[in-house]
Parts: C-alpha cells; sequence; structure tokens
C-alpha cells in the first residue's frame, strides 16, 4: 500500500509538471542556443525536464535528471515511453510493471552522467548558463573540460569557482540576456 500511495503522489506531482510543460514556452536564451546550431555543433546537456531546448529548436539535447514527456518501467529503466497524458497507478509496461516518471529522483543514479563526461571533454567552448552549481553531479562537468577549453559563465549571481584552472569569462546576466552576449562573442569567433 506505501508503494501505491507514493506513486500515487508522485504521478499527481508529474502529471501537473507535465501540464505545465505544455503551456510553457522557450524563453530568448533557449532560442539562441537553438540558432548557434547553424555555426557550432551545439550540445546541451541541461539539468532541466520541462523540453524547452527541444521546444525551441535545439536538436542535441542530453537530459541528466529525465525527462517530463517521458515515463520508465519501474522494473526496467531502458523501458521508456513517450507520455502525454496523466499517468497513473495501474499504468504498465509490457511484462505488467508500474510505469513512473522518466525522471531522477533524489538520491538515484544518474544515467546519462557518463555521456555528459564524455560530452564535456571533448568540449571546444564551455557555457555554464543558469544555474547555481550547487546541484551535483552536474556541476562538477566543469571539472572535466580540458585546460585549454574556454568556459563562459551565465548568472545574475555567479558564485567564485575554486580550483579552476580553464579561461573563464563571466557573464553577470540572466540566461536570456546572457545569451546575447556570449551569441556575440561566438560570432566573433567565426
Amino acid at each position: 500500500m506505501h508503494f501505491e500511495r507514493f506513486m500515487k503522489y508522485a504521478n499527481d506531482f508529474y502529471n501537473e509538471r507535465r501540464k505545465q510543460a505544455a503551456e510553457a514556452q522557450p524563453n530568448q536564451g533557449h532560442q539562441i542556443l537553438a540558432e548557434l546550431e547553424k555555426y557550432f555543433d551545439v550540445q546541451i546537456i541541461t539539468q532541466n525536464v520541462d523540453g524547452l531546448h527541444e521546444k525551441a529548436g535545439s536538436t542535441n539535447v542530453l537530459h541528466l535528471h529525465g525527462e517530463l514527456l517521458k515515463v520508465r518501467s519501474t522494473k526496467n529503466p531502458n523501458y521508456i515511453l513517450d507520455w502525454r497524458e496523466d499517468l497513473n497507478f495501474g499504468d504498465f509496461d509490457e511484462n505488467k510493471n508500474q510505469l513512473r516518471p522518466h525522471i531522477v529522483w533524489f538520491g538515484e543514479e544518474v544515467p546519462a552522467l557518463d555521456e555528459a563526461i564524455t560530452l564535456t571533454q571533448s568540449a571546444d567552448y564551455f557555457a555554464v548558463i543558469g544555474t547555481s552549481l550547487q546541484v551535483y553531479p552536474a556541476a562538477g562537468l566543469i571539472d572535466f573540460t580540458s585546460r585549454e577549453t574556454p568556459i563562459f559563465y551565465i548568472d545574475p549571481k555567479p558564485i567564485k569557482i575554486p580550483n579552476l584552472r580553464n579561461p573563464l569569462e563571466v557573464i553577470p546576466e540572466v540566461a536570456s540576456e546572457g545569451m546575447k552576449t556570449l551569441k556575440k562573442k561566438l560570432n566573433e569567433l567565426i
């Protein structure tokens, strides 16, 4: 009974978030990232689960913490389905296992972390956009950049990054404004 109550609570919470995400629109920062694909191989690693990067037109998005518009089996984490409607207790996979939101919950492994590290290690430029750099393991990705990789840090309240060995440019603005600045800087490189 405890599992059923938990799943009802979790499903209700994420069903509401799914409805909100369906109505949400990308901001200018999302749109600029998508536009940059015309000139650069943009690989987005996001902690956001809302799908706004895809709505803006980005094609290479790695979701570290899952996706609201997907569900997965409670027994087989590789059984993942696109999901737009409400998820309920009693919605099962093909083997009669309960489906759950495709979200990484507190304390769970981040399955896309190795892929994110690989992308980070191969980056020519690395941008940290609109995050406090307090949520791990995502905040630790910056440590996997090569020493020569310039890092752009966009946040209205940037924190000091200890022991950073890379060239760093801080853009102390909100993401949508900071992305305008970053776009100008990157366009100067081409």
